[in-house]
């Protein structure tokens, strides 16, 4: 089967957006791309089904660290990989289980060899080494697999953050070396992206994507922002991964994050995004929409009978009223969550697809400026 392919369709002439398609075994993917979570094998609160018919994902994530620990390898492998167990047959992205070490800081130790941690399921230990988490994620079956890397935390001090660099890569070197040794292991091929790191330093930043560029990969990934740093600060970082990574190339900014944040982040030249704020911050009552945010609990929407957003194209959005949604959230029941996470998976997946749109179309920096105000609205 082939490796993953990219095809760089359309650039924006006043900013770097770029439009693309990546083609992988399990189908293509449009760019820019946003990837529902599903970090146990499952995006909360939202079938397989949904996800593809009404939300219209083209890929979805799922965590190694969480899988490894349930159901485990044994069940994956017997099931035939992630895609059989879950009944998705579009393309998955396996994450590498690094940013979930880097959240148990209090229950890690990370040594040249790895990083040994303690389940948070039942508190047993555990060692995740590059070579185990590329094992790991064969067996997971992801389309695309992450290279394993630590994220340090915002602030580092230099020192801390230059070390972090260096273990990555050669941790990285250490993915590289067992990914080309060992084989697709379902019939399809499985591609390895690297990870650029190197806190909020210039010096370090820049050298990390030199590294990482040179490794030739199907596509490239720019970890370790998104972790408490400015807004303007990730961003200027984002732009200067972007500006070193291959141009015919994918470019995966992980973990990011509102819809004005994607939006810029594609005006700066990134083509995938992932973060579970949709899905969490519905659960929690808050509705992107294409009009601005909306907090569902709120009495003002007691009495609103119009639909949630008709402004997207999802069936949720544009059947149910606000009132009603309240009347669930307010209610606890399990159906809102449902509504409340359908339509803020739809309505980001929507805005990408307008974001390429308009990039094609050529007016792409005009419209964006636009709804970056528009979206963070409170109404």
């Amino acid at each position: 089967m082939a490796a993953l392919q990219f095809d760089l369709q359309h650039t924006d002439k006043a900013s770097k957006a770029r439009a693309g398609k990546i083609l992988t075994d399990h189908g293509e993917i449009l760019t820019p791309i946003f990837m529902p979570v599903g970090t146990v094998g499952s995006v909360k609160a939202v079938t397989q089904q949904q996800l593809s018919t009404e939300v219209n994902a083209q890929i979805i994530l799922g965590n190694t660290y969480h899988l490894y620990l349930r159901p485990g390898l044994e069940v994956l492998e017997q099931a035939g990989g992630l895609h059989q167990f879950n009944g998705w047959n579009k393309p998955i992205l396996t994450d590498s289980g690094g940013y979930q070490v880097f959240s148990l800081a209090g229950n890690r130790k990370l040594t040249e060899e790895g990083a040994v941690f303690q389940s948070h399921i039942d508190g047993g230990k555990h060692l995740f080494s590059p070579e185990k988490v590329m094992d790991i994620q064969r067996i997971i079956g992801g389309d695309i697999v992450m290279a394993f890397d630590e994220c340090p935390p915002y602030p580092s001090d230099y020192e801390y953050a230059k070390k972090s660099m260096e273990l990555t890569h050669r941790w990285l070197n250490r993915c590289f070396n067992r990914f080309q040794n060992t084989p697709d292991k379902y019939g399809y091929t499985q591609n390895l992206f690297p990870i650029v790191q190197g806190s909020t330093y210039k010096d370090l930043r820049r050298a990390s994507a030199e590294f990482v560029a040179d490794k030739n990969a199907p596509g490239n990934a720019i970890g370790g922002l998104s972790v408490g740093e400015p807004t303007g600060m990730m961003y200027e970082f984002t732009e200067l991964c972007c500006d070193i990574l291959p141009v015919h190339k994918p470019r995966y900014l992980m973990g990011v994050g509102t819809p004005w944040n994607i939006l810029e982040s594609i005006a700066l030249g990134v083509d995938m995004f992932d973060c579970v704020m949709p899905t969490r911050n519905g659960r929690n009552a808050m509705l992107f929409t294409s009009k601005g945010i909306i907090n569902i609990d709120n009495k003002k929407w007691e009495k609103d009978f119009s639909v949630i957003d008709d402004g997207i194209d999802c069936v949720m959005s544009n059947y149910y009223s606000k009132a009603y949604l309240r009347h669930l959230m307010k209610s606890k029941e399990f159906l809102a969550l449902t509504i409340a996470s359908v339509h803020n998976l739809s309505f980001y997946l929507w805005l990408v697809g307008q974001a390429r749109t308009h990039i094609i179309a050529g007016d792409f920096k005009c419209w964006k400026d636009e709804m970056v105000i528009k979206l963070q609205q409170k109404l």
